[in-house]
This record gives structure tokens, C-alpha cells and sequence, in this order.
């Protein structure tokens, strides 16, 4: 064994090789510690999957890479100054000697492929994971919470924003360096505009799940809502959505995306909050165009023209932001507040839009203010009641803490959602009744176009004893 490997160990001598040993060596030491979390389940801590699957595993190519090319420089140099020692075999492939020591390179190279393709692989899957796009970079935190609250909480993040194949791989990493400077220097925006302008369309998102051309028909919402006033007066507002679909285009989704139905649209900023320009075409002979005064689409007037699609009204399917009002009252709904606590709609909504110094741990401040306001305004119920009334401050401060983030400026209101119309303008955006069109027409207004209203804010509405959802006012 010696023949062959007294001059590698010679040749190895040297700073380059010497360092790509140190690597290697420290890399599998490192990782080999690493290993366990690479089997089973799967890494959580977002800094660890960093130095298991990219760090350590590029430490360890490096150093691969260094030994042989020291390796090489040396011979070189011993060659060209005729300081090669004389005693070693000459390195060709007469040699039985060289000939075994290619072979265990082959053979280690191979082994090391093996298992950089492995880590390679882990390091891609880890990236195309939702932690490493919303944990490692801590800019993201509102986004990353409100994906874990949302309805598409198991869809991972790349399935949206990024497209199949190496060519959106490799512009992703790209705009990920690109991120990496942005926090470095601290010139990232706060908050984090949504990527509008990026987003993939629908057809290639959104339509990989939802089929545009299935009817869904009609679908019965129930909407709970609580007064401010002491018994906290319940109201259910229930509305059967005429979501429809393509197949009739009738409803909703028919009337917008049906068969040769075709929408398009100009806004006057960036978020697509102001539409000043709106042209409708069914595809059967019917085609309108409404506008603001003077407002020019095109090229003219330069006002983008876009084609309405899914993520024009669902704009935020997988970062779903709440405003106070409604979480309050869908917490109470589901019990997570008790709604007959005296005047906890309106002390909630109170607590939730207060504001709080940078100083102050909102998680401790709300339920402590919660817990002081029942102590000192309705001893009574706080003596009686105290686990209803913690259980309640838990849940604002989770509301709250979801919903604003003061470091990246993110609060109540930030992100719009356009989906309906009673927090932000959404629908109303085109069918509010300002664009006209030249004979003076309005997109229609008309509730039932969209929903059927079978009750408006009743404390126990008939319909739903009728479908069996509730009991009757007999039995209440």
C-alpha cells in the first residue's frame, strides 16, 4: 500500500490540499452530528436546516475539490523544477500502483456523489419548503403567520410563487440574493409589498386545484355578529352566495370567468384598489365599457389594462390578514371568547386597536388589561368568572398577534382583502357605481346578483330552524 500511497501523502502536503482535509473533516464531523435530524421528521428550526442541508454540504465539496487541485499544483511545480523524488513510481497508467490509486479516487468520488446528491437534495426540498421561506427571513414574519392561518396552510409556498424547472429555480435563488443584500443593508420596504406584479396567473396556480369550468351552484354563509353593548346582542346575518360557475355562466364565478366571458380592467395604483376603467364582454353579443371621467386605458392614457382572473378578487388565498371587528366576533362565535361576558365585544375591539410602545409584551399586555378592566368595572362577574375572562385575554392577544407586526409596520388594514365588500372595498371596486358607461349605465348594484339575503342581522333567524341549523324559536 505504501508503493501508491507515499506519494500522494507527499504530494498532499501542501496549504491547498491541507485545506480542502481541514474542510472535509470538519464538514463530516459537523454533519455527521447533523445526520439524525435528516431521518424522520422533519427539521423545524429554519437555522439548523441552513447548516445541515447548503452549509455543511458546500464546506464539504469545497474541500474535495481543494485536495485534488493541490495535489495537482504540486506535481506540477516538482515536475517543471526536477524536484520530483526519484524513488516513487512514475505516475501512468503502466503503474499497478497508480492505476489502484485512480481507482479508490473513482470509487470516492462516486461515494461522494452519492452523498452530495443526496444532501443536494435535501437542501432543494428544505428551500422549496414553507419554513425556510417564512422563518429563515425574519421579514417575512407576517406573511408566514398569516400562511399558517389561512385556508391553503398545506400548500407550499413555491406551488404559488414559483414555476416547475430549474430555469424558476434558479430566478428564484436569484431574487433570493437579491433579498439577502435587501436585509443586509436594512433597504427592504416595511411593509413587504404584496408581489403583485410577480405573482403567476391564475391558470398555472390557482386552476391546478379549482377547476374553472365545474359548477358549484349555491352555497348558504352564516355571518355572526355581536353589538357593543353589555349583553353583547347577537345577530346572524345569513345569505345563500350565488357562487354559480362556468358550466351556466350564471353566479358569481360564471357571470365573471364563464365560457367566452372576458374582463378587463385598469387601476389607477398599484395595490388595484382604485379601478378607474372596466370593459365586459360575455361572449354572446353583450359588450360594455365603463369608466371614470377622462380615464384613458392603454398605452394613451397610461393606465395598465389587465385581464381579470381569480387572484383579482381572491388576493389574499394563502395570507389572510383579519381586521378587529370581525376576528373579534368569530372568536366569540366559536366559543373562544364567551359572548356573555358583559361588554366583551366592545372592551376587544377596544384592547385590539390601542396602541402599544415597542417596550410593552403585547401576548401579557392584553390579558392583563382585560383582567384589570373586569376587576375593577365588574368585580362580580371577575370573582366568579376569572378562568372565562383569561381564556378570552389568550385569545386577543393571539388575534393581535397575528395581525400586527410594528417592526415591519404591518397593522389592522395593511393588507386589503377583496373578497366581499363590509371591510374593504372589494367588490365595490368595479360596482360601486362610479365607472359609467357613455350612456350614463352603472355595473350593477344589485345584492341579489351575487347573494340571496334570507335574513339581515336577526337575533334567530327563521331560515336556519327551518334547515334544521338552529332550533326553533319554540324550543329556544
Amino acid at each position: 500500500m505504501g508503493g501508491w500511497l507515499l506519494p500522494v501523502i507527499h504530494l498532499s502536503n501542501n496549504v491547498l490540499s491541507m485545506t480542502g482535509v481541514l474542510l472535509v473533516t470538519t464538514s463530516t464531523v459537523f454533519w455527521l452530528f447533523l445526520l439524525p435530524s435528516s431521518f424522520g421528521a422533519p427539521v423545524n428550526n429554519p437555522y439548523l436546516g441552513i447548516v445541515a442541508y447548503l452549509l455543511l454540504p458546500s464546506v464539504l465539496v469545497l474541500g474535495l475539490i481543494l485536495i485534488p487541485i493541490g495535489i495537482y499544483l504540486r506535481f506540477r511545480s516538482e515536475r517543471k523544477k526536477g524536484s520530483y523524488p526519484s524513488d516513487f513510481p512514475p505516475l501512468t497508467f503502466h503503474n499497478v500502483e497508480f492505476r489502484r490509486l485512480i481507482l479508490f479516487v473513482t470509487l470516492a468520488t462516486l461515494v461522494n456523489i452519492v452523498i452530495a446528491g443526496q444532501t443536494g437534495y435535501k437542501a432543494v426540498t428544505y428551500m422549496e419548503g414553507a419554513s425556510f421561506c417564512g422563518e429563515t427571513c425574519h421579514v417575512m414574519q407576517p406573511e408566514f403567520v398569516a400562511y399558517k392561518n389561512a385556508a391553503h396552510s398545506r400548500v407550499e409556498c413555491v406551488k404559488c410563487h414559483i414555476g416547475p424547472g430549474a430555469a424558476w429555480f434558479l430566478r428564484s435563488k436569484l431574487n433570493g440574493i437579491h433579498q439577502v443584500f435587501a436585509v443586509t443593508f436594512n433597504t427592504y420596504q416595511r411593509p413587504i409589498p404584496p408581489p403583485l406584479q410577480k405573482l403567476r396567473p391564475a391558470s398555472e396556480t390557482c386552476e391546478e386545484c379549482h377547476a374553472p369550468d365545474k359548477f358549484i351552484g349555491d352555497r348558504l354563509r352564516v355571518i355572526d355578529k355581536f353589538a357593543d353593548d353589555e349583553k353583547n346582542t347577537t345577530a346572524k346575518t345569513v345569505l345563500l352566495m350565488r357562487v354559480g360557475g362556468a358550466r351556466q355562466g350564471t353566479g358569481i364565478h360564471g357571470v365573471h370567468m364563464g365560457p367566452g366571458v372576458t374582463v378587463r380592467y385598469a387601476p389607477a395604483d398599484e395595490s388595484r384598489q382604485k379601478i378607474t376603467w372596466v370593459e365586459y364582454n360575455n361572449g354572446r353579443g353583450r359588450k360594455a365599457t365603463y369608466a371614470l371621467p377622462d380615464a384613458k386605458p392603454g398605452a394613451a392614457g397610461k393606465l395598465p389594462v389587465r385581464d381579470m382572473e381569480c387572484m383579482d378578487c381572491h388576493n389574499r388565498p394563502a395570507h389572510t390578514f383579519e381586521v378587529p371587528e370581525s376576528a373579534v366576533d368569530r372568536a366569540m362565535a366559536l366559543g373562544q371568547i364567551a359572548p356573555d361576558l358583559p361588554f366583551i365585544k366592545k372592551q376587544s375591539v377596544e384592547l385590539l386597536k390601542a396602541s402599544y410602545p415597542a417596550s410593552v409584551q403585547v401576548d401579557t399586555a392584553i390579558p392583563a388589561a382585560l383582567d384589570r378592566f373586569y376587576r375593577e368595572s365588574h368585580p362580580a362577574v371577575f370573582a366568579s368568572r376569572r378562568a372565562d375572562v383569561a381564556r378570552a385575554g389568550v385569545a386577543l392577544a393571539a388575534i393581535h398577534g397575528r395581525n400586527v407586526f410594528p417592526a415591519m409596520k404591518v397593522t389592522w388594514g395593511t393588507y386589503p382583502n377583496n373578497l366581499g365588500h363590509n371591510d374593504f372595498p372589494g367588490c365595490f371596486r368595479c360596482h360601486g357605481g362610479a365607472l359609467k358607461s357613455a350612456d350614463e349605465s352603472t355595473i350593477s348594484q344589485d345584492c341579489n346578483t351575487c347573494h340571496q339575503l334570507l335574513a339581515m342581522e336577526e337575533p334567530a333567524p327563521k331560515v336556519l330552524a327551518d334547515l334544521g341549523l338552529a332550533p326553533a324559536a319554540s324550543q329556544q
